[in-house]
């Protein structure tokens, strides 16, 4: 089975085609040293953050192995015909199985037992009349039974260290052991862990034996580029409503501000899901004022990604020191994520004119109730200049509810400049 994942896995190299369809900002780092362990035929434990695709990198093994794979029907661990356990006749009928079917995988927790993983008496067998040393009488866990396959614990630092230790036969020997009874059953299995670098020192740990066992140890990390940062949220998030990319720009910029504050816990991670979350939230917000006030078209504001900091921000662990500080650092950080998204595009347009207009008695309200139509009928005549029509042609807006996304971004960057002042309260902003 090792073999045939290498066969694939430099089969997909040779002909250009990518074998991790999905992932994103690993290709130059834990992506080479995946595909030199898989080579190798090493078992393999991944470590890193939360939320950092340890799982979805998992998961995507399956598609290495061969799309249909021929076993020995009718036994409880899946047999290769022409490597059977036990000898078999040249009129055995064979069975085919999907891949998806070859992968198993299972969520450590306190409470798992030798049995679930490795197998144990089932004592159901033995009250049908089975003897205690007959071999039938066994229950095989999921280790044996993803003979053939991949097996894939997820946080293997959760397992009590006297499970870990049922493991070591499995993991060297390729064999299974279960209580008294002798069996030798030449295990075919590629075992494939996660594990969260905090719990690897601290909640729990991989015990030293086990450790040794897997071939390649991988650290994994947050993407280091901000487009595959983008990329991740576009291609995870499911949106309800339009969201710019500007605003997902934001919500990257914010997502890595946050990795790289002190007052952050870093040791927890911010999780992809983080920024993910936030995409989903800024959409429903939009839908949700489509739906109460009738709008034609729903497109997410800075004002929905201002409201959905106060839902995300549950997922993020201060440093010990920030006690009631916790909201301050939230927003100033996506003060500071979204005036780095916007500077590249404002510094190209003269604001002149809506400066001007912002004299002080003339104001400007938006707000997650307040709709891009009444927005936009809000705003002051700036009689033949056509700087609203820059800023919309600037953040590619070409209709109403895009228009008043771009116009209140251009309000915020003159806010965060110092050009103009900003109100915000009870779900009301007001610039002049």
């Amino acid at each position: 089975m090792r073999v045939e994942i290498r066969d694939n896995l430099l089969a997909k190299l040779r002909s250009g085609e990518d074998p991790w369809p999905g992932l994103h900002g690993l290709n130059y780092t834990v992506i080479p040293q995946l595909e030199r362990a898989l080579i190798a035929g090493h078992d393999i434990v991944l470590l890193g953050e939360r939320g950092q695709g340890k799982t979805r990198l998992l998961r995507t093994l399956i598609t290495l192995l061969d799309e249909w794979s021929p076993i020995i029907p009718g036994r409880d661990v899946p047999e290769h015909p022409l490597a059977p356990n036990v000898e078999i006749s040249d009129d055995q009928p064979i069975e085919w199985v999907h891949r998806d079917a070859r992968y198993t995988e299972k969520l450590a927790t306190p409470d798992t037992s030798v049995a679930d993983l490795i197998g144990d008496v089932d004592p159901m067998r033995v009250a049908e009349g089975r003897s205690l040393g007959d071999l039938e009488t066994i229950h095989y866990g999921l280790i044996p039974r993803a003979n053939r396959g991949i097996v894939a614990i997820n946080e293997l630092p959760d397992l009590a260290e006297r499970i870990q230790v049922a493991m070591l036969n499995v993991m060297e020997e390729r064999d299974v052991q279960i209580r008294g009874y002798n069996i030798r059953l030449d295990l075919d299995v590629l075992v494939v862990a996660s594990a969260n670098p905090e719990d690897y020192t601290n909640r729990g740990r991989i015990i030293t034996p086990l450790k040794d066992r897997f071939g390649a140890e991988i650290r994994t990390h947050y993407p280091l580029e901000l487009d595959d940062e983008v990329a991740i949220i576009r291609q995870e998030a499911e949106l309800v409503a339009q969201v710019p990319d500007i605003l997902v720009e934001i919500l990257a910029r914010y997502t890595r501000a946050l990795r790289e504050s002190s007052s952050v816990n870093q040791r927890s991670g911010v999780s992809a899901r983080f920024s993910i979350a936030g995409a989903e939230t800024v959409a429903a917000a939009a839908l949700r004022r489509a739906a109460v006030f009738g709008e034609d078209e729903a497109v997410a504001r800075l004002v929905d990604l201002e409201a959905a900091v106060e839902v995300l921000g549950g997922k993020i662990e201060f440093e010990s020191g920030e006690e009631g500080r916790e909201w301050e650092i939230l927003d100033y950080l996506l003060r500071t994520a979204t005036a780095e998204a916007l500077r590249s595009t404002l510094r190209s347009l003269d604001l002149t004119p809506l400066i001007a207009a912002l004299d002080g008695s003339i104001t400007v309200s938006t707000g997650t109730n307040i709709t891009a139509s009444e927005f936009l009928a809000s705003l002051p005549e700036l009689g033949e200049s056509t700087l609203y029509d820059d800023i919309a042609q600037a953040f590619g807006a070409t209709t109403p509810s895009t228009r008043a996304m771009a116009i209140e971004l251009a309000l915020e960057g003159l806010y965060l400049s110092r050009k103009i002042a900003k109100d915000s309260g009870e779900g009301e902003t007001i610039y002049g």
